[in-house]
């Protein structure tokens, strides 16, 4: 019989997180990290993920700093081979790494629509291939490993001038659950997390007014989910016994109705 470490749940797994210069990918990070396990930690500041290091190591934890752009196939492939001869064969990706822009069709803000499409799903498409031989080497010697997309609620729901994003977001969600079915069968727990409203940076690259407006007001009068709350998420799928995955989590502040 195995014996769990409740205090490091995670503790002998070799985790990467995207987009983890800030928001969902920040928070899970160093949770990751809390929890026993090693994180490769990849984004495009230096700065943030030096500082994101720092901390992580300050606790006693271990973390590597890969500074790249996830648009980039070269760096992200780069990213992997050195996550594996640094830190070890990964088991846990969190492909988190995205930009929302929101613009109102008649704007034709094709430059808007190219970046979400190269980051969201270019991007997140670029992770999957870099990693899944890593996932699925880990899968075969431990008997499971986990790749967790970051998909929206906007995959599911209907948000006017979100319409690009919200499309970049279904095709994570429609991606994942047929992937599943791929690797599934090879021990590769693939799930999709699809949050509501949460409190990080992202809101703060909107240029367009209405929605710029909308998400203001929500935070006004609603009290919107934390990284932190999503990161919990993220650590618990991961410590699930091997027979056990969630195919797709909606994560909603209680009082979001859409």
């Amino acid at each position: 019989m195995s014996i769990v470490n409740t205090a490091l749940p995670l503790a002998g797994r070799v985790a990467v997180v995207t987009g983890a210069s800030s928001g969902l990918g920040e928070a899970t990070a160093e949770l990751l990290a809390e929890r026993g396990a090693k994180v490769a930690a990849i984004a495009r500041r230096a700065d943030r993920l030096a500082e994101l290091v720092d901390r992580i190591t300050a606790k006693g934890g271990t973390a590597l700093a890969l500074e790249a752009d996830v648009t980039d196939p070269g760096a992200v492939e780069l990213a992997a081979a050195r996550t594996e001869s640094e830190l070890g064969t990964a088991d846990l990706l969190f492909n988190n790494a995205g930009v929302m822009l929101p613009s109102k069709i008649a704007d034709v803000r094709t430059d808007l629509w190219d970046r979400q499409v190269d980051v969201n799903i270019r991007g997140f498409l670029n992770t999957v291939g870099a990693f899944v031989p890593q996932l699925r080497r880990s899968a075969a010697e431990r008997g499971v490993a986990d790749l967790v997309n970051t998909s929206s609620i906007g995959a599911q729901n209907l948000f006017p001038a979100f319409e690009v994003y919200c499309g970049t977001k279904a095709f994570v969600t429609h991606y994942s659950r047929n992937l599943r079915i791929e690797l599934g069968a090879q021990g590769v727990r693939v799930a999709v997390i699809e949050p509501g409203i949460v409190r990080t940076e992202l809101q703060g690259h909107v240029t367009e007014p209405d929605a710029d407006a909308w998400i203001g007001e929500f935070f006004k009068t609603h009290e919107a989910l934390e990284a932190a709350d999503v990161a919990e998420a993220i650590a618990h799928l991961a410590a699930l016994p091997a027979r056990v995955n969630f195919e797709r989590l909606t994560i909603m502040p209680t009082t979001q109705d859409h």
